[in-house]
């Protein structure tokens, strides 16, 4: 087993000591409050619809609830985005390192893939924006 060396734990016992019931209970608040705004703010919710953009106009927006495929005619050739049981992906795509199709299946709120030669994207949308670093 590890055993910590002397001066660590009178390091340690010494700083623990100096706490007082108030510090622990403003500590206890903060780890919570934390969790709690954490939950709310970064929770993402299952996406409604998938938005296809072509450059930078809307190609268009489709329901999650349907099972089709869409053929988009990009920059350097024919893209397929496929919908299935709530989530969509680029299926087939004209590229050559093919990461569009690699990133998978999506189905939260906010998730997006992107195809750079082909200039297409497709971005999942939920019934409210979600919180992140660009609309803060």
């Amino acid at each position: 087993m590890f055993k910590l060396p002397h001066y660590i734990k009178t390091r340690i016992k010494s700083k623990t000591h100096v706490m007082r019931a108030g510090d622990w209970c403003v500590l206890t608040a903060g780890i919570v409050l934390v969790a709690v705004l954490f939950q709310q703010l970064w929770s993402h919710d299952g996406a409604t619809r998938v938005q296809i953009r072509l450059g930078d106009t809307i190609y268009g927006t489709y329901s999650l609830n349907q099972q089709r495929d869409i053929h988009v005619e990009g920059a350097i050739g024919s893209a397929t985005v496929s919908i299935m049981n709530g989530r969509a992906r680029f299926s087939k795509s004209p590229c050559h390192n093919q990461y569009c199709v690699h990133q998978g299946w999506l189905s939260r709120s906010g998730q997006a893939a992107l195809c750079l030669p082909n200039q297409l994207s497709l971005e999942l949308i939920g019934e409210t924006k979600n919180y992140d670093s660009l609309n803060y």
